[in-house]
Parts: C-alpha cells; structure tokens; sequence
C-alpha cells in the first residue's frame, strides 16, 4: 500500500511554472529576502523568498523645466518593458514523501507534481505545467531475478550503457527517417543513509525525424529535431529485485529544475518488504 505524506511547507510553484507568473514592482524601494527552511535529508527542502519594501521620501522634488521632455520619454521607455521576463528570487518547491510499503520503496517528489495512473509504471507523476517533465519508479520481477547488490550490474559506467540501451529499447521506432542521437554524461555511485549502494546515471537523448519522410529526393527530406530531453536514474536493490527511479526533463529546462530533481534523485530508497 503506497501512503502519500501531507507537505511540511506551503505550496509553492516550481521554476518551470513561475515562467506564468508576472510579477509587478510598486513604485517602492524594495529589497529582497530569503528564508530558508531545512529539513532532514530525504525530506526534502524549501526555500521561500519575501520582499520587504521600504517607501523612500524626500523633502523636497523638483523637476527642472529642460528636464520634464526626459523625464516624460524615459517613463514611457520603462512603461514598454515586459516584466515578466525579470526574475529577483528562485523558489524551491515544497516535497511530499511517497511510500510504497508493498513494494518496498520511497521517495520524495515536488508537491505540485500530479500522479498519473495507467502509465504502465509502478507510480508514475508529472509536472503540470511542463508536460515532458516526469518521474516514474519500476522494479525487476521478483520471481526472475535475484540480485543481491547494484555492483551485479558492473561499474556504474557499465550500468549505465545498460540504462541508455533500455532506453533506445523503449523508444524504437517505426516511422521513416527517425534517428536518434544518446550519450551518457555522467555516473556516480554513493552509499545512503540507509547504508545500501545506488548508482546514479545521467543520460541525454535526441530525437530527429524527416520533415517529409515520402519525398523522393533527399534534398526534400530534411532532419529537423523533435526533443531533446535528459534522462536522470537512480538504481538500487533489495528484497533480491533491481530498482529505478526514472526522471525525464527537456534539455532546455533542466538548468532552472536541476536543483528539485537532484533532491529527489537523493531522496530515493529501497526498503526491506516483510515477508
């Protein structure tokens, strides 16, 4: 049975959803400032932000004749410019912990993340906002393997050509003129609180197909890029079954996420199931 904690902090957006957010300054001296709240490791962490703004005054204001044109064509400049593109503080999403005690593992995952059933996962949860951005959990059936530790797989180099081949597995397809472009870009390997071996493996694939994939010549059949997205997974045994934790972000996202996604890649375990 999976139990789904109630979150520590209040809901917050997460980085990729405050691009729909536009904040307007008022005409106030404002200098901003964080909080930060830390939880225990594997909990999950949240990071606020306030604005305290102080009115300035002054005694006395006067605006020179040859000054007011200026001062007229600069408040229109200023009028014209798109505050939404202009960012003062980046906000860390709050975590909710998910438990599946049937299965024998957890972790935490953004609290504004939605789950989504019939994925063909164990559990399966995406953002909102940014659609190709989720996280699922899977696991080796227990009556065919029998693992005994993640080193089974060989070095965390050699696991991950074992990931990334699962991966072009997975994403095979039929269509005319489809190629696909992978590399690993990193592995790493670490020992846990709960003092078992996780690998870490971080993988990048491309996807480009054919604007027109009949056309007879092949000057008519130009590649073009479909996504381009970064495939983050943790991998970790018990109960004799191989587990993975599977994050997947567009590539040109994961610089504003990374930091979210690191602390639910760490906050991933595998936990003994009673037998």
């Amino acid at each position: 049975m999976a139990t789904v904690l109630e979150p520590l902090p209040p809901p917050l957006l997460s980085a990729a959803a405050q691009r729909f957010t536009t904040s307007f300054l008022s005409p106030e001296v404002c200098s901003p400032s964080l909080r930060f709240t830390s939880l225990a490791s594997s909990r999950g962490s949240s990071r606020g932000h306030s604005i305290h703004c102080k009115a300035q005054t002054t005694k006395e204001f006067a605006v020179p004749r040859r000054n007011a044109m200026a001062l007229i064509f600069s408040s229109y400049i200023l009028s014209r410019v798109d505050l939404r593109n202009i960012a003062f503080a980046q906000q860390s999403v709050g975590f909710r912990e998910y438990i599946d005690t049937f299965d024998g593992y957890s972790f935490n995952y953004p609290q504004n993340w939605i789950q989504v059933r019939g994925s063909g996962a164990d559990v399966f949860f995406r953002d909102p906002f940014v659609l190709d951005e989720n996280l699922s959990v899977e696991f080796s059936s227990p009556s065919s393997s029998s693992y005994k530790s993640v080193e089974d797989l060989g070095s965390p180099q050699e696991a991950a050509e074992k990931v990334l081949k699962q991966y072009l597995t997975e994403f095979m397809s039929t269509r005319l003129g489809v190629r696909r472009e992978s590399n690993v870009l990193s592995t790493s390997s670490r020992v846990a609180d709960d003092g078992k071996m996780y690998y870490q493996v971080e993988v990048n694939i491309k996807s480009y197909a054919n604007n027109n994939e009949l056309a007879v010549m092949p000057q008519d059949r130009v590649a073009r890029l479909e996504w381009d997205r970064r495939y983050l997974s943790v991998l970790g045994v018990e109960n004799q079954q191989l587990y993975e934790l599977r994050l997947q972000t567009p590539e040109n996202v994961f610089a504003e996420e990374e930091k979210d996604l690191r602390q639910v890649m760490d906050s991933f375990r595998v936990n003994k199931v009673a037998g």
